[in-house]
């Protein structure tokens, strides 16, 4: 046998195979996505994302206060309205008493160490259950729907949020949302996290039950990328970083590894995150109940196999176990 053949003296010792990862996954690459409701001692468990539930703003501290004392470093808040008046524009998206501001202060107080992200979109919100505004002739209208998110991401930041991130997709929203900052004093007090890669995928139905956002007519593939778009993906990441994002990221996560790669290259000297969606881990659950594989398992091959591909930030529904299994 050739030398150039024997590689696998350097991985033969648990500690070397733990040396050929370029970055290992860490508790603060988590982040863990939540549903907070407008009833404030809601507890409602979800049953198309098992181990996930709804929550009220009066039930904040004794859900994350375990998981805070355990290692949780970031959040990001995901508002279920239940009982607002909807309309054409979102409204209720920056109301002040509505659940997201609300639980954007309550989980400052608690928790000030806590880094606090914000999804910005409206489909919560309106009345069509679409991320945008509406031209006459039901197309969407791109300038008014990228300034409402900026009215909604500027709502976030004054409330304390240390991060808005925009999943609309609407063109332009980045440099809106990124001067509304700046003009308003927050351009270096909150961060821009883009959801520059969002493709228009089947994974998303455990998140419509949970935040009730599906549409109420048509679908979003007009905003958001068809699957095969690599190219318009690759454009889209690099828009986003010329309009001022602060953070990458790819949604979902495990069917558009190449696209992570793609956006590692392109974005180099940006924090490149990537979303676990809802139907990527209902999936890996529902694999580990028909006894497909040990859940724990699967789990970190998924995780693991983002951060090969150039992620440093994971939103995903796991967080809660991987800060019990990075203990063990």
């Amino acid at each position: 046998m050739d030398i150039s053949s024997v590689l696998q003296g350097g991985y033969q010792h648990p500690l070397s195979r733990s040396w050929q990862a370029q970055r290992t996954l860490t508790k603060s690459m988590l982040m863990y996505p939540i549903f907070i409701t407008d009833e404030p001692d809601a507890h409602v468990e979800i049953p198309s994302l098992p181990g996930q539930a709804r929550w009220g703003v009066n039930k904040l501290e004794e859900f994350l206060g375990p998981l805070v004392k355990k290692g949780l470093r970031s959040v990001i808040l995901f508002g279920v309205p239940l009982h607002c008046e909807k309309d054409d524009r979102g409204s209720p998206a920056d109301d002040p008493n509505g659940p997201v501001i609300l639980a954007v202060r309550k989980i400052r107080s608690l928790f000030p160490d806590l880094y606090i992200a914000c999804d910005v979109c409206l489909c919560e919100y309106t009345s069509h259950g679409h991320c945008g505004v509406f031209r006459p002739d039901g197309s969407i209208d791109t300038t008014p729907s990228a300034a409402r998110i900026a009215e909604v991401a500027l709502a976030y930041a004054r409330a304390g949020a240390h991060c808005v991130a925009p999943s609309d997709m609407m063109d332009g929203r980045i440099k809106a949302i990124k001067r509304a900052l700046i003009d308003n004093g927050y351009g270096n007090r909150c961060t821009l996290m883009s959801y520059s890669a969002k493709f228009a995928s089947a994974l998303y139905g455990p998140f419509r039950d949970a935040a009730g956002s599906a549409p109420s007519f048509g679908d979003r593939k007009c905003y958001q990328l068809p699957p095969t778009a690599k190219g318009l993906a690759r454009r889209a990441i690099k828009r986003d970083v010329a309009e001022g994002a602060d953070i990458i990221m790819v949604k979902p996560a495990l069917p558009y590894l190449d696209v992570i790669q793609d956006a590692k290259e392109l974005a180099e000297d940006h924090p490149l995150a990537c979303y676990q969606v809802s139907g990527e881990y209902a999936m890996v659950v529902a694999g580990a109940r028909a006894g497909v594989y040990d859940l724990k398992t699967m789990a970190f091959e998924t995780v693991e196999s983002m951060i090969r591909a150039g992620c440093t930030l994971i939103l995903t529904y796991f967080t809660p176990q991987f800060l019990d299994w990075l203990d063990e």
